[in-house]
């Protein structure tokens, strides 16, 4: 007879099991620690948070009253400073950085994609063995400490 324990819970989340020798990123050819590894989730959330705030003051202060004003903002923000440079204010401050898996700046069409997906919302919050989020898979990306 199967029971709940069988099937498991999808408040168990994925579980994923490792071997010794691997590593988010290992699969990509990534480092385990150093520069050009995996940008950790925390420093992740860290800079997402900065972005947002930032993006939402601004949006205060232009038309506090507009709802799509701060989400607009903060796509236009990733895909210019993305897309041309590789980060956000947010990436810098916190040491990470966005690039193509060939190690490339994303570019304007695959930071367009990707900011398009973060803004809502969902498609980062499913990732992937290698800490990928939709928004990145869909665009070719990953986020590399500096």
């Amino acid at each position: 007879m199967i029971n709940r324990d069988d099937l498991g819970s999808w408040l168990d989340g994925p579980r994923f099991e490792r071997e010794a020798d691997d590593w988010p990123g290992k699969r990509l050819g990534l480092p385990f620690s150093g520069s050009h590894s995996l940008a950790p989730a925390w420093k992740r959330l860290l800079a997402l948070l900065v972005d947002w705030l930032m993006c939402l003051g601004i949006a205060n202060l232009i038309d506090g009253s507009n709802p799509f004003l701060a989400p607009g903002i903060f796509a236009l923000e990733n895909f210019l400073l993305v897309g041309t440079l590789g980060y956000s204010v947010g990436h810098r401050l916190f040491g990470i950085e966005v690039r193509r898996l060939d190690g490339h700046v994303p570019g304007m069409l695959k930071s367009l994609i990707r900011a398009l997906l973060v803004v809502l919302v969902v498609p980062a919050l499913i990732f992937n063995r290698d800490n990928r989020g939709v928004h990145d898979l869909a665009a070719g990306t990953v986020i590399l400490r500096r």
